[in-house]
């Protein structure tokens, strides 16, 4: 039976479609069944992030009932599949929860259905949040950020979407920073982890790869193997030798 988990964050560019291409990946590597689902339709950026960013068939062809789930999903080389979001204007829709659970209800064959949800906390996002069963939450380690993580999470309370915690992104350990320890104070919530600010991420970003993929023994690669490592409870294992030195001077 699949695990459906919205990933989500009150504040943009807090690096949760960055979070969700990357984890993605990590729990393909671990030899686990993935959908990553695009449920943001207004400023869709999964696709754009897997460098796969027109489709023939997209959610906004499922919600409106043309097309079948199943026909709207698409294998990345990564291992997992992708269900996105039309990019252009006239597609622009936001969906009501139940339109979400309908598509999520028929959706088989998975370990993991990731939801990529909407920033913010609109009627778009808190659909996302509503229609997952379990809920991650991205935050950056800033006040303003977690300030509206904790929002997430009480919406999370009140849907009775069960809350798997907080994962603290872009962490630069610099004096301003929220540590750990705060952050969990602050959200109630635990920490799953804390990836820390890795320019490797960013030329994945550019190169439309997963930094998991692009440079799997980057800082932050290792960090989103651990948070998988935490969810399926299946040791990661790291490429060696030969595609461990081409990492390396990819790096």
């Amino acid at each position: 039976m699949a695990r459906f988990i919205t990933i989500a964050s009150a504040k943009g560019g807090v690096g949760k479609t960055t979070f969700v291409s990357n984890l993605a990946t990590a729990l393909a590597q671990q030899g686990k069944r993935v959908i990553a689902i695009d449920s943001n339709l207004t400023t869709s950026n999964l696709g754009l992030h897997l460098g796969i960013p027109l489709y023939p068939h997209t959610l906004q062809d499922v919600l409106k009932g043309r097309i079948s789930p199943g026909k709207a999903l698409y294998t990345h080389s990564a291992g997992f599949r992708v269900l996105p979001a039309d990019i252009s204007m006239r597609q622009i829709m936001v969906p009501r929860a139940s339109r979400l659970l309908n598509v999520l209800s028929r959706l088989d064959q998975a370990d993991f259905v990731l939801i990529d949800a909407a920033a913010g906390l609109g009627r778009e996002a808190l659909a996302a949040v509503e229609a997952g069963d379990e809920l991650i939450t991205v935050t950056t380690p800033e006040l303003p950020a977690l300030t509206d993580a904790l929002k997430v999470i009480k919406f999370a309370d009140r849907f009775s979407t069960i809350n798997l915690g907080v994962v603290i992104n872009r962490v630069a350990k610099e004096r301003h920073e929220y540590s750990q320890e705060e952050v969990e104070e602050f959200l109630g919530v635990p920490v799953i982890s804390s990836i820390p600010e890795d320019p490797a991420v960013r030329r994945a970003i550019a190169n439309k790869t997963p930094v998991v993929l692009y440079h799997p023994h980057a800082k932050a690669s290792r960090r989103y193997h651990h948070i998988a490592t935490q969810l399926t409870g299946v040791p990661a294992t790291l490429p060696s030798g030969f595609s461990r030195l081409v990492s390396w001077l990819r790096y």
